[in-house]
């Protein structure tokens, strides 16, 4: 993802802006008596289209919690969420009176959004297919995630993040963290041959994630040995059986409540107690490490999810 920034002087529009094709940005000559104002603004190009910021927006949508959860850590404005599905408990604060109900993560009310008229909105892979819609309404940035290449594409995230909310050195700083937290889990993988199955608990089945899956982080960055190397990179997971799962016969079991996550019944359960499931290395060995929901599965790619997401890991090796 490449990113310009410009400081766009006096009565130049985003219109001329853009239509410079990304040069720099040229100053208006006047009054040189007269006080000039300036407004700094952001050329982010992104899979979707190239779209102009301003920095600092002062209203602001986001329709990814991963995004939500990192504007909050950089001190940055919230107006809107999509609150008509689960809102994770860690950002309930969003759930007030306070911030407006955008719609749900697959489907924007757009009469609530056009009358806001905010400065911006974030989009991720759930409400893509509206991006020109929205972009109609108001400047809109894609946020995507890459299971193959994740953390590449989470920093280039953030730091699109950073320069919008002029918070560069914030994002430096946190990611420094994040980069620390993993070098100290990946440590310890690779100081021990055990190797680790990922599982998506829903009523009725299972499925399992492997290198390269939305959860691969835990392969890929984090150094688990998987279980098996050959699971499909499904993004909803390869639905396995019990049997599969036994003679997998993991040393760790990372276990993900997906009916839970999205407001349904409960499901590890059906998954950790299964007479099967309860003979491999994993459970016998109490090396069962539940994953959160709220972090994994509705805000994975924020600075806030993803130290939580690496610190479950940490915790849970910690404890075996």
């Amino acid at each position: 993802m490449r990113k310009q920034i410009f400081g766009v002087i006096g009565g130049l529009s985003v219109t001329a802006l853009a239509a410079c094709g990304g040069g720099e940005a040229n100053e208006t000559t006047g009054n040189e008596n007269e006080e000039q104002s300036s407004e700094e603004e952001v050329v982010v190009d992104h899979d979707l289209g190239e779209t102009t910021v301003p920095v600092e927006p002062e209203s602001v949508v986001s329709f990814d919690f991963g995004v939500t959860d990192s504007i909050r850590a950089l001190d940055g404005n919230i107006s809107g969420i999509p609150k008509a599905n689960n809102v994770p408990e860690y950002l309930s604060e969003f759930e007030s009176e306070e911030y407006e109900d955008v719609g749900s993560l697959f489907e924007p009310n757009f009469e609530r959004i056009n009358e806001m008229q905010p400065d911006v909105i974030f989009i991720s892979g759930r409400a893509s297919d509206h991006y020109d819609e929205l972009s109609e309404i108001a400047p809109t940035v894609f946020l995507g995630r890459d299971e193959e290449n994740y953390m590449e594409i989470f920093e280039e995230n953030m730091e699109t993040l950073g320069e919008i909310f002029a918070a560069e050195d914030e994002v430096n700083s946190h990611l420094e963290d994040i980069q620390s937290m993993i070098a100290d889990v990946e440590e310890q993988a690779n100081q021990s041959d055990e190797t680790g199955l990922i599982l998506s608990a829903d009523e009725g089945e299972a499925s399992a994630y492997g290198p390269g899956s939305r959860f691969g982080i835990i392969h890929d960055e984090l150094g688990v040995t998987p279980a098996d190397p050959d699971i499909s990179a499904e993004n909803h997971g390869q639905t396995v059986s019990f049997e599969y799962i036994a003679e997998t016969d993991p040393d760790y079991l990372f276990v993900m409540d997906r009916a839970a996550a999205i407001g349904e019944s409960a499901a590890l359960d059906f998954v950790t107690n299964n007479e099967l499931v309860e003979r491999t290395n994993a459970v016998e060995n109490d090396n069962v490490i539940e994953l959160s929901g709220d972090y994994w599965y509705l805000s994975d790619g924020g600075l806030e999810s993803m130290k939580e997401m690496i610190a479950e890991i940490d915790e849970g090796f910690e404890e075996s």
